[in-house]
């Protein structure tokens, strides 16, 4: 099976370097290229990939956007010079399945796509080591380290009340939202905790203490 990969980077030389770079894999064919998030998302629509290569700071819709947009429809390998916390964190909050810097090497990358596109979640040493390092630090400092960290705010909070017996049509008679953004909501949940239905959610959500009766909010 060939891999269908989008390069969303905003860096016309690095893309085409890394295209190079895949190139050289006889099970990887780059079926485009983005310059910004907007247009990732366009590719992403036309060409239906099985794996996005994405840089995080790009103009317009950034990585971290497009990235959230994506969930459910391809999987998005993080490729950024960026490996701060915060960036790390606001890309798996974002559904992002793997994050490496720039400068890994190209095997290594090779490999990171093939993995993202099997469905494993791949993070490198360094990136993974800050990551735990700052959910240990959010314990330390007595902060609440929230469950399921490639959700949402908005997500872990419809999340919640799924898990409370709540309906599509409750939650967003609750919220405020139409039935629509309720729907999407869902759907994108489902994609990140990786389940196939609103029962599977519901036992992974109270397993992790999600689920407050609706009679209590």
């Amino acid at each position: 099976m060939t891999i269908r990969v989008v390069i969303a980077d905003d860096h016309p030389v690095y893309r085409s370097g890394l295209a190079g770079v895949l190139a050289d894999a006889d099970d990887i064919d780059v079926v485009g290229e983005a310059a910004d998030g907007a247009a990732a998302l366009t590719l992403a629509a036309e060409l239906q990939p099985d794996v996005i290569l994405m840089d995080l700071h790009m103009p317009g819709i950034t990585g971290v956007e497009a990235t959230r947009r994506l969930i459910g429809r391809t999987s998005v390998l993080v490729l950024t010079m960026f490996d701060d916390d915060e960036s790390v964190l606001a890309a798996m909050r974002a559904g992002a399945r793997g994050y490496l810097v720039k400068g890994a090497a190209g095997d290594r990358i090779v490999g990171a796509v093939r993995a993202v596109a099997a469905g494993e979640a791949v993070f490198g040493a360094d990136v993974a080591g800050r990551v735990l390092g700052a959910f240990a630090d959010d314990r330390r400092a007595g902060r609440p380290v929230q469950p399921f960290p490639t959700l949402t705010d908005r997500e872990r909070e419809i999340l919640g009340m799924i898990a409370a017996g709540w309906s599509n049509t409750d939650i967003a008679r609750r919220l405020v939202l139409s039935d629509k953004t309720v729907r999407n909501h869902v759907s994108n949940i489902f994609a990140k905790l990786q389940v196939a239905d609103r029962s599977q959610a519901i036992v992974r959500a109270r397993e992790a203490g999600l689920g407050v009766s609706p009679s209590d909010t």
